[in-house]
């Protein structure tokens, strides 16, 4: 179990009160060792009420020294992760000296070897509690204060932190103070870093990665730096205040929790970002809305810091909603929205329809702890589309003056909820504090949908929400096609009375352009035509709407798994967005297939949703602007390989290194191929070697742990499991093996490995802590085994007092999604 306590929402509000942080100056030795590094730190801080007491927050390996005001302190008097302060002065000095241990889990100063090469690199995740690990600090947001960074590193190494560096000595680094910032945005990247140096608006700016990756980020560095460009003269544009820092970084790091942090001047983004093998154009697209959220957070995040956990939507939703929409309206990828709607919302409207559930705006966060759990489909997805309503609501450029006015007012400081509301009700002259009651206080999807020309409004947690949204009426052409007739906005008020009745159409498609966060349903008529035309709808954004209709009602049970992937084999293979093939393909296998539908009727499903992608591989082949979608095509017909003909077919394709027509099989298209044929049981230990020795990578290590745990063989998986459950893998390895180990194939194998799961989940994740808790409930969790069974063990072990915050979320969750795919699979059996 963890050996730190949390800290309570109360704790801070008192600390807030008593501290006036001033100066942290943090001196950082990284030359001690693969175990421990070295961590000084000074700070400088008032008291308002002298004599009084606190605590600052150190977590160390060993502490060595704590100095207050010339007075040494008892270092035993450390008690789980806090550091007892008493008899504060006015004016204070506190001097903290420890040995810190390198994390392998990305918490904390996380160690990585490059198997490529063998060289380490290190870098810093401060973010939520994590700052502790690293250097003292009073760790919560409202206490700002302007840090100085030193570090000691090897002397090959290159230093990357909060601002302008100065190597003074070989091995030798200073940073520039920062202004005021929260500890837990403190970074620092070192290594033998290869880094793209340029500038842009009088901002120097990096990219860096390890050296392995240098070819790979050189490669990418022009629509990198094209990207952050075009995202800087966007917010410029639309903010009153310049970048508010002295350069910007941009660092690609090995087995990163996150997507990235926002962390000022040196953003960290996980270096799967520098694409090693060939990509389509959402994940550029992908890596495109993280480089523009993370620099949104800049001024959401950084120049202006929430004061505590409930105001986290202040960061977050908000760096979401600026991402898409400035990704779509100042880069090449103009249809970012489509991949919203496809993608990143449905994530939203999961989580808001679990047991799980919370206001984007929680009233109140307890504590830290509850604080971690909260960073979901509800923080990011479903608070950037109540935002999107809120400027559809009120007008941009009003939403922007409300925006410029909170920055002007807390620049370098800290807010809240109300402080924003406040700003936007001045600038808008609106109700905007009775908008944020209904959008930001409720929990829950509202459902619209069309009964007898008119529409009804449902509201999930009983307190309906105002939409702005747009109805789509589309008519059949005489070439049998469907064209929009007529698109009408719509202004649904809060009690949900509808001006004027909804006009008839072949389709009539409620929330078309997808303006809205709400569940759509439709009417009969409408319905048929989608059955039978899905593909023909002509805008793109309005087919994902109804994809995501379709999925919505499969986890409803409104919809059966046959008849999903009945619209999966009729509408697809003509499909000519990559979004929403990836989309459909992912949520069709990972959910439909693999959970929802019967044992006994997988195979047929799986064959079908096989064909599906051969289809669209052969319709690509020799279409140069299709490559995209063929590479998707490519990676469900690897997937979904399952007969004898077609393991052969895999075999061939990996010893001429390419598909018929392409694509050539670069690592990554190599390692899934492998991973088939290991499920089946047509590979196995001599050709993982072989992949791994042709390719020395981090990659290629995690790809081998994926295939040695999915081969179908008792030692195997019993070999998988002791790693996972009572070993020290990294985070990236123990997902890799988590993945490799459930596979529906081989449900009978995996029996008693399933019962197991749910006795040993609770110590294992106690002992290791959050980030992989999140892996066991995750990736780690049998979401195959979608029986009555599963779900009472579940609900048992959901019983268990001890229980860690990160692993009774995970837990829940995955529960949720179980027992929808328990309720499929009975409606797919009737």
């Amino acid at each position: 179990m963890s050996d730190t306590s949390v800290l309570t929402r109360a704790e801070a509000v008192e600390r807030h009160q008593l501290l006036d942080v001033r100066t942290a100056h943090v001196d950082l030795d990284l030359t001690r060792g693969r175990e421990v590094f070295g961590s000084t730190t000074v700070i400088r801080f008032g008291c308002t009420a002298p004599g009084a007491g606190t605590h600052v927050d150190v977590k160390p390996s060993v502490l060595h020294r704590v100095v207050l005001n010339g007075r040494e302190l008892d270092v035993a008097a450390l008690r789980a992760g806090r550091f007892p302060l008493t008899d504060l002065a006015a004016e204070n000095e506190l001097v903290v000296e420890a040995d810190m241990a390198y994390s392998h889990t990305g918490e904390g100063m996380h160690l990585f070897t490059d198997p490529a090469d063998g060289e380490d690199y290190v870098y810093t995740q401060s973010f939520l509690d994590d700052g502790p690990r690293v250097f003292a600090s009073f760790d919560q947001p409202d206490l700002k204060a302007r840090y100085t960074v030193s570090v000691t590193a090897p002397q090959p190494w290159t230093v990357v932190g909060n601002g302008v560096s100065d190597q003074v000595t070989p091995g030798r680094w200073e940073f520039a103070p920062t202004p005021p910032i929260s500890s837990y945005l403190v970074s620092v990247v070192a290594g033998p870093l290869h880094s793209v140096r340029a500038e842009h608006d009088g901002i120097p700016l990096g990219l860096h990665c390890r050296r392995s990756l240098a070819a790979h980020l050189d490669a990418d560095a022009p629509e990198l730096l094209e990207i952050t460009r075009q995202g800087f003269d966007h917010y410029h544009r639309a903010f009153r205040h310049r970048y508010p820092f002295d350069s910007y970084d941009q660092c690609f790091v090995p087995e990163f929790n996150a997507g990235a942090m926002e962390n000022p001047g040196c953003v960290t983004l996980r270096d799967e970002y520098v694409f090693r093998s060939a990509v389509d154009d959402t994940k550029r697209e992908e890596r495109a809305l993280v480089v523009i959220h993370e620099m949104a957070h800049m001024w959401f995040g950084d120049l202006v810091t929430m004061k505590w956990w409930d105001d986290l939507w202040l960061n977050e939703s908000f760096a979401e909603y600026m991402a898409y929409g400035v990704t779509a309206a100042s880069t090449r990828f103009g249809a970012a929205w489509t991949g919203f709607a496809a993608n990143r919302k449905t994530w939203g409207y999961d989580a808001d329809q679990r047991p799980s559930t919370h206001p984007v705006a929680p009233t109140t966060v307890e504590d830290t702890a509850q604080a971690l759990q909260n960073f979901d489909g509800i923080s990011y997805a479903k608070g950037a589309a109540a935002l999107r309503q809120l400027v559809a609501w009120l007008g941009e450029e009003t939403f922007l003056a409300g925006v410029n006015d909170h920055f002007d007012a807390h620049a370098f400081g800290n807010a809240t909820l109300d402080d924003l509301l406040r700003a936007l009700t001045a600038a808008s002259g609106r109700d905007v504090h009775g908008w944020a009651d209904r959008w930001l206080r409720t929990t829950g999807v509202d459902t619209l949908r069309v009964a007898d020309g008119r529409i009804e409004h449902t509201a999930a947690g009983g307190v309906p929400r105002p939409h702005q949204l747009t109805v789509g009426h589309y008519r059949r052409t005489a070439e049998g096609t469907l064209e929009l007739a007529d698109r009408v906005p719509l202004d649904l008020p809060a009690d949900g009375a509808v001006p004027q009745p909804v006009a008839a159409a072949e389709l009539t498609l409620l929330n078309d352009t997808d303006l809205s966060f709400v569940k759509i349903r439709l009417d009969p008529g409408s319905w048929r035509t989608v059955r039978s035309s899905l593909g023909a709808v002509p805008e793109e954004l309005a087919r994902a709407v109804l994809w995501s209709a379709a999925r919505d009602q499969v986890r409803d049970g409104e919809l059966t798994p046959g008849e999903y992937l009945e619209l999966v084999a009729d509408h697809l293979p003509g499909e000519t967005s990559v979004h929403l093939v990836d989309a459909v393909l992912s949520f069709a296998h990972g959910f439909v297939v693999d959970c929802a539908v019967p044992p006994a009727d997988r195979p047929a499903a799986l064959a079908g949703l096989a064909r599906v992608c051969r289809t669209l591989l052969r319709r690509t082949e020799g279409e140069p602007d299709r490559t995209g979608l063929r590479l998707v095509a490519a990676r469900g017909v690897i997937a979904t390989a399952a007969d004898a003909s077609q393991v052969a077919e895999l075999r061939d394709w990996l010893a001429a290194g390419t598909l018929p027509g392409g694509p050539v099989l670069d690592p990554d298209l190599r390692w899934r191929l492998l991973l088939r044929l290991c499920v089946l049981g047509a590979a196995g230990e001599p050709e993982i070697a072989a992949e791994l020795a042709a390719d020395p990578s981090d990659t290629s290590e995690e790809g081998a742990a994926r295939c040695r745990a999915a081969l179908p063989d008792p030692a195997a998986k019993e070999a998988a499991w002791q790693a996972l459950f009572h070993g020290e893998l990294s985070n990236y390895l123990a997902t890799a093996t988590a993945e490799g180990l459930w596979q529906p194939e081989q449900a009978e194998l995996l029996e008693e490995l399933t019962v197991r799961y749910f006795k040993e989940l609770g110590p294992a994740s106690g002992r290791r802590g959050p980030a992989l808790a999140r892996v066991l409930t995750r990736a780690g969790f049998p979401a195959h085994a979608a029986t009555e069974r599963t779900v009472r063990a579940a609900e048992a072990c959901l019983t268990d007092p001890d229980l860690t915050a990160a692993t009774r979320r995970g837990l829940v969750d995955q529960l949720d999604t179980l027992r929808r795919a328990v309720r499929a699979r009975g409606l797919a059996g009737r």
